[in-house]
């Protein structure tokens, strides 16, 4: 049986620059598996958070094919991905992407909402109290520190229960023990939903907890190891 939730078949992203076309990355082939936890890791500047945007949709690929649960994301276009991505995928950014006028629960319950959930504020609610904020679910990301902002994030990136979660750099904007915190949350969700868990990060604690770490230089894989070996 194939256990294959996304794949990557040579895929290649060019974005334009000032000066003309710019290669971002470059016949990348790669298979992840359902309910695997995978890094993506490397210098700044390899090419890890757009292969992550491509994976979520979130750019398209110049050329290659992007599988994710047996559907062509390079056969979509913007409102289809956008309705894929609402259906099976949660996003968590470094820089949180929460919306300034509504309240954590708003903020959580608005992607159940647009999916037609009909127990929407409950479910956010649930997901508020999972990550450590049933007191803050009326309060504004004005109003939170940063590690509580990117608790909201979690929370509203796995209330839709996803099949795949998407994190960039999930704790680079939080001190050690925030970020230490959050790397736990993090998992517990992945377990607690049975996600395939996929990650940018430095952070060596995360690296150490994935099953698979992809290295990436100039846009290319690099290396491919499994475990915590890569993290040395």
């Amino acid at each position: 049986m194939n256990d294959t939730v996304l794949s990557l078949s040579r895929a290649n992203l060019s974005l334009e620059g000032n000066a003309g076309p710019v290669d971002i990355l470059h016949d990348i082939s790669l298979d992840v598996r359902a309910g695997e936890t995978l890094g993506l890791i490397g210098p700044s500047g390899s090419g890890k958070s757009s292969l992550l945007m491509l994976m979520g949709g979130l750019e398209q690929a110049t050329s290659g094919t992007i599988t994710a649960l047996g559907q062509d994301l390079t056969a979509m276009n913007e409102d289809q991905l956008a309705r894929f991505r609402r259906d099976n995928m949660g996003v968590v950014f470094q820089s949180f992407h929460l919306i300034p006028t509504m309240t954590a629960l708003e903020n959580v319950a608005t992607p159940l909402e647009l999916s037609g959930t009909v127990d929407a504020f409950e479910r956010a609610e649930a997901e508020l109290k999972a990550v450590g904020l049933a007191a803050r679910v009326d309060h504004y990301p004005s109003q939170m520190s940063g590690g509580e902002q990117q608790r909201v994030a979690l929370a509203r990136a796995s209330a839709t229960r996803p099949r795949i979660l998407l994190a960039d750099e999930p704790t680079g904007n939080l001190d050690e023990t925030n970020g230490a915190a959050i790397m736990d949350l993090l998992f517990g969700l992945r377990d607690r939903h049975g996600a395939t868990l996929i990650m940018v990060t430095h952070a060596n604690e995360l690296v150490t907890r994935c099953d698979r770490v992809v290295r990436l230089r100039d846009g290319r894989i690099d290396t491919t190891r499994q475990s915590a070996e890569a993290a040395q």
